[in-house]
């Protein structure tokens, strides 16, 4: 695991060697083990080290082919390239280290743009050719590992983290301000720009090349589904062995030790149980409701494993906070992600690469909200246009039990499923909003191009694969990504991988789905390795008590203090945000989420913008 950095403009060498040193020096965090350059008149190409594979200095980055006319800097682990690495050898191709890199770059040799669905990891890299003066660079299938770029008339930079174009004094650091709509609706950036102006995600399952100038991206993998309708016992058999067999792959590929995260869900559980690391890692808070480590010590203590945790304080937490929105990059506001960053930080004390349980949701259904009541399904059967009737009538009625859901399901199924973490509507965004910054993007314009690829399919695959494009890749992965690294550690997501995924778009929804079960497949298959507690446990997730604390004077102050700073008119109307933390200070309504998603914008403003 490491972070990659370069760029093209037409500095001198001499300038170019200043900056690309100081960009990779500014994700150092990300591998603290090494440092690597390549420079000539055309780019600049850096490497930061985090020594997983190959300890030895011949893993140093950039790595070179045999004639050094092509080279590669590379962030990620690739599971399979023991079997690529002995294809290519009988190809005719030599190697000088024992890396994973350098079958990526003989790998680009040989198979070229098909190179990148053989890979089974997680990777971002760039190759680069000195004789053609082109650039390539591709992005993992699901998203676990971040690429950004930015490009002008004249330059084009990347790196693993955005923060490093701050180093480059051709950046020109803007708000992106028309991605905080949809921020205040969707928890994160949805938008392929980020919200620094002109600096762009390369999308999961994409590839790139930069040549005279000229940018194009294409696709090389899209999520895709192909139901087959085989009998139940024999997905539970086949797909036990698919799991265990990338739980293996995902273990044994380090030169390192080898921990795992461990919470009180069924997915963690389900890693730790056939890992069998030495040992696992744990955080909560203090209050009921709040904190699952007990199951972990539990399940530790069961399979004779020694379980490492730590308890969050209120006060932890607010004061980590502009660290964490550093971190991240853009504003993320997923409450789990402060207690990500502690959980990392004690996993870092002990080993250098940890499993997780992440994708296991959007693969087999794990969410709550894929399961819909009997019901509800037959309502839905009713024509939409008599549903946003019935939604219109009773608007405007004194609530009452079920008056949220008759509203909800009075709209179309493209807004009413936005994916796992929606907390606003439309129209109360743009309340929020400035003025000059209110907006008539829909949800829908974001959505529905999405469910457009999948609106033959049944309800749940397409809240499944709403999920694998939108809250996986940009929720997700990239707290997992942003908040290991900050602590020098690898994260790996045996759950959510390529093989597997290949055999998991097959399985049919009456297996994932059953008698009010989320995930009924593989919580059956996880029942055989731990007791049913565990296996059949309803998702938490990372509680955090952000809305209990908010109506404690102390950090009311706190958050009103941030709420009246003078640039918050740029982005918000100032009178209705306070009165949306007043209202929930008071007991009035619970807005502690919203209040949230307007907070950490702001701590991430102070951060990138005010104090700089």
């Amino acid at each position: 695991m490491c972070g990659i950095v370069g760029f093209v403009d037409q500095r001198t060498k001499k300038e170019k060697k200043e900056i690309i040193k100081k960009m990779a020096d500014r994700i150092a965090h990300r591998g603290p083990d090494d440092e690597g350059f390549y420079v000539d008149d055309m780019c600049a190409l850096g490497h930061r080290r985090l020594s997983i594979i190959d300890l030895s200095k011949n893993g140093k980055q950039p790595i070179y082919n045999e004639d050094k006319t092509r080279m590669i800097i590379f962030n990620g682990e690739i599971y399979n390239y023991q079997e690529l690495k002995e294809d290519l050898v009988k190809k005719g191709y030599q190697f000088r280290t024992k890396t994973d890199t350098e079958v990526i770059l003989h790998g680009y040799s040989a198979y070229k743009e098909k190179l990148f669905s053989k890979l089974r990891g997680m990777f971002a890299f760039v190759i680069y050719d000195k004789n053609t003066k082109e650039l390539v660079g591709a992005r993992d299938h699901f998203g676990i590992k971040p690429f950004y770029y930015y490009k002008t008339k004249d330059s084009f930079f990347f790196s693993s983290e955005i923060k490093s174009f701050l180093e480059h004094p051709d950046f020109k650091k803007e708000v992106n301000t028309d991605a905080l709509k949809m921020f205040l609706i969707f928890q994160y950036s949805v938008h392929e720009e980020t919200f620094f102006k002109n600096v762009f995600k390369l999308k999961p399952g994409h590839y790139f090349t930069f040549k005279n100038g000229r940018l194009h991206i294409k696709s090389y993998f899209e999520v895709k589904y192909n139901k087959t309708d085989k009998p139940y016992a024999t997905y539970k058999e086949e797909l036990q062995n698919v799991l265990e067999d990338s739980i293996k792959y995902h273990q044994i590929t380090s030169d390192v030790e080898v921990g795992s995260y461990l919470s009180g869900g069924v997915d963690s559980s389900y890693v730790v149980s056939v890992a069998k690391p030495d040992k696992t890692f744990s955080v909560g808070f203090d209050l009921p409701g709040f904190d699952e480590t007990m199951y972990a010590r539990d399940l530790s203590k069961l399979l004779g494993i020694k379980n490492y945790s730590k308890m969050i304080t209120s006060d932890e937490f607010f004061d980590i906070l502009p660290k964490i929105m550093y971190y991240t990059d853009e504003p993320h506001a997923n409450l789990s992600t402060v207690p990500l960053y502690f959980l990392s930080g004690i996993a870092s004390q002990k080993v250098k690469v940890v499993l997780s349980g992440e994708g296991s949701d959007e693969m087999f259904a794990g969410y709550n909200e894929y399961y819909e009541p009997t019901l509800l399904r037959i309502y839905t059967k009713i024509p939409l246009f008599l549903r946003q009737c019935i939604a219109k009538i009773i608007s405007p009625l004194p609530h009452f039990p079920g008056q949220n859901t008759l509203k909800l399901y009075g709209k179309p199924f493209y807004e009413r499923y936005i994916g796992h973490g929606s907390y606003m509507p439309e129209a109360e965004a743009n309340e929020i909003l400035s003025e000059s910054l209110k907006s008539d993007e829909t949800i829908a314009d974001v959505i529905k191009p999405y469910y457009d690829k999948v609106k033959n399919m049944d309800d749940v695959t397409k809240k499944m694969y709403i999920d694998m494009n939108f809250w996986l890749p940009q929720d997700i992965l990239l707290k997992a990504d942003k908040m290991t690294m900050a602590n020098s550690i690898e994260l790996r997501v045996p759950l959510l991988d390529s093989y597997l995924f290949a055999y998991a778009n097959q399985i049919p929804t009456k297996y994932l789905v059953k008698e009010k079960q989320t995930k009924y497949l593989f919580r059956e298959i996880a029942h055989k390795k731990i007791p049913e507690e565990w296996s059949k446990r309803r998702k938490l997730g990372f509680p955090v008590p952000f809305s209990r604390w908010a109506r404690e004077e102390k950090y009311y102050k706190k958050i009103k203090e941030m709420f009246n700073q003078e640039y918050v008119d740029m982005f918000f109307d100032k009178k209705f945000i306070n009165i949306l933390l007043d209202d929930h200070y008071n007991n009035i309504k619970n807005n502690g989420r919203k209040i949230y998603n307007i907070y950490v914008f702001l701590v991430w403003y102070d951060v990138y913008f005010i104090k700089n």
